[in-house]
């Protein structure tokens, strides 16, 4: 039901990808984690008979004359508010988000899960999880041109996710104690560089290229058992040789595997790029929070712009 006559909220959030990136487009597995800490909140409110408004830090005015960038929002509420009477579509979006864009954690997909709870609370629709996924998938489209299906799935979930393409998405057991340190580099993701990267290493080296995507396929399937088994210092192993199958790769940068380097002498069990690469964010594993933090500490004197910590165990529906 609405929360009440003028108003309705709806939440979601960011996700990383602990394993998998890259090599999930060539048919292996990828496990995604749910970011609680960094998340989006949107308002619904009724106005004055001034059709959709949208009111966020990327644009404040009417939704029809929003920049191309929010084409996904436009094509998204669009479609939610298709076959309503004009009179009935007099909204106002406040979209209110700390989720970074451009550093691979799922930014576009969580405001489209918030933008839809939100609309569907204020007009007293109901909403499951498959109608959820299909709106969400609306303006991912717009956006990535031809989205996996993940970011949208751990936005609206609140547990890992284990992913193939083209198979369903699985929620994964986690029992694992240890901390995830999440570092911005400050620098912008190039997912497409990254994966044009890959494609032509694909053409030149196809047997060299594909054993290293198969190779975190494997460690993926590990970690996805690590993970329920508590094995913390396994498990930071197998991240750690991840990312040397991704600097193999060339999806890395010089100066996030330095920092990768460094993290090892302030407390990480093991460390990787998350997301597309070329930049962006890269995650430790700690033991236990106050080792995080500590390790947290550390990577801001060292450039990093933002660092977000996070219990692997927390995640649950």
């Amino acid at each position: 039901m609405r929360e009440d006559k003028l108003t309705a909220v709806g939440t979601s959030h960011a996700k990383i990808i602990l394993i998998g990136e890259h090599s999930v487009v060539y048919g292996q597995p990828a496990i995604a984690f749910p970011l609680s800490a960094v998340s989006v909140r949107v308002t619904v409110t009724a106005n004055n008979h001034h059709g959709v408004l949208i009111k966020s830090s990327l644009y404040t005015g009417p939704l029809v004359t929003a920049p191309a960038t929010l084409a996904g929002t436009k094509h998204l509420v669009a479609e939610l508010l298709r076959g309503l009477p004009a009179d009935q579509r007099n909204i106002t979006l406040n979209i209110s988000s700390n989720i970074p864009a451009e550093r691979g954690m799922g930014s576009s997909a969580a405001v489209a899960v918030a933008i839809i709870r939100a609309i569907f609370r204020f007009y007293g629709w109901t909403l499951n999880q498959d109608v959820l996924l299909h709106l969400a998938n609306i303006s991912e489209i717009d956006t990535h041109k031809n989205p996996s299906g993940l970011d949208a799935t751990t936005a609206a979930n609140a547990s890992p996710i284990w992913m193939i393409r083209d198979h369903e998405i699985k929620k994964i057991p986690v029992t694992s104690r240890g901390y995830l340190v999440i570092c911005d580099s400050g620098i912008l993701g190039q997912t497409k560089e990254a994966i044009a990267i890959v494609r032509q290493k694909m053409e030149r080296d196809p047997q060299g290229t594909t054993q290293h995507l198969y190779n975190l396929g494997q460690l993926t399937a590990q970690v996805r058992t690590l993970l329920a088994q508590d094995e913390v210092i396994a498990l930071g192993q197998a991240l750690g040789q991840a990312h040397q199958e991704l600097k193999e790769l060339g999806v890395s940068l010089p100066a996030i595997d330095d920092l990768i380097t460094a993290s090892y002498a302030h407390g990480s069990l093991g460390s990787k790029l998350t997301g597309g690469g070329r930049g962006g964010c890269f995650i430790c594993l700690t033991a236990d929070r106050p080792t995080a933090e500590k390790l947290a500490d550390y990577m801001k004197t060292q450039g990093i712009v933002q660092t977000w910590i996070e219990p692997l165990a927390t995640s649950k529906e």
